[in-house]
C-alpha cells in the first residue's frame, strides 16, 4: 500500500551513506523533503541532486532539510555527495524496503523489457511528521525540483 497524502512517514527510514540510521525524529521541528531517485551519477538523478544542492540554503529558509534515497550502496552514495559536493544525506535503500513502504518500488519498461524500478516521486513531509504533498513520477522537473518544491 502506497503512502498518500495525509499518512504519517514510517519513524525508521533507514541508513545513510555513513551507515547511520536515520530516523524521522532527527527532523523534528523541520519539514523533510524525501525524494525517491533511480541511481546515482545518471543524467536524470544528477540533474535532480544538483538542483536541489543549489537550491539547499533557500529550502532550508523555507524550514526543509533534503534526504534522498535510491537503491545504491553507500559506498556509491558517497562517491556521488563528493562528486557533486550535496549538503544532504542519501539513503542506501539496497534492499529497497523504504521505496516498497512508499510505493515507488514498480514495474518499469524500456525499449519493450519489463524490470523493477524507482519512480521518481518527492514527498514532503510536515513537522508533524504527516506527509503533506507528493511530487508524483512524472511531475518531477530534475533540473529545476529545489524550486518546484519551494512553490508547493
Amino acid at each position: 500500500m502506497a503512502i498518500q497524502t495525509g499518512d504519517p512517514a514510517p519513524e525508521l527510514l533507514g541508513r545513510d551513506q555513513n551507515g547511520k540510521e536515520v530516523r524521522l525524529s532527527d527532523f523534528k521541528g523541520k519539514k523533510l523533503a524525501l525524494y525517491f531517485y533511480p541511481k546515482d551519477n545518471t543524467s536524470g538523478c544528477t540533474a535532480e541532486a544538483c538542483s536541489l544542492r543549489d537550491g539547499y540554503g533557500d529550502l532550508q529558509k523555507a524550514g526543509y532539510e533534503v534526504l534522498g534515497v535510491s537503491k545504491d550502496s553507500a559506498g556509491s552514495h558517497q562517491r556521488f555527495i563528493e562528486q557533486h559536493n550535496l549538503p544532504f544525506n542519501l539513503i542506501a535503500d539496497t534492499e529497497a524496503k523504504l521505496q516498497e513502504h512508499f510505493g515507488v518500488w514498480a514495474e518499469k519498461s524500456m525499449y519493450g523489457r519489463k524490470y523493477m524500478g524507482t519512480l521518481r516521486t518527492t514527498f514532503l513531509i510536515g513537522e508533524d511528521g504527516v506527509v503533506d504533498d507528493i511530487i508524483a513520477p512524472g511531475e518531477v522537473k530534475t533540473k529545476d525540483h529545489a524550486n518546484q518544491i519551494l512553490k508547493k
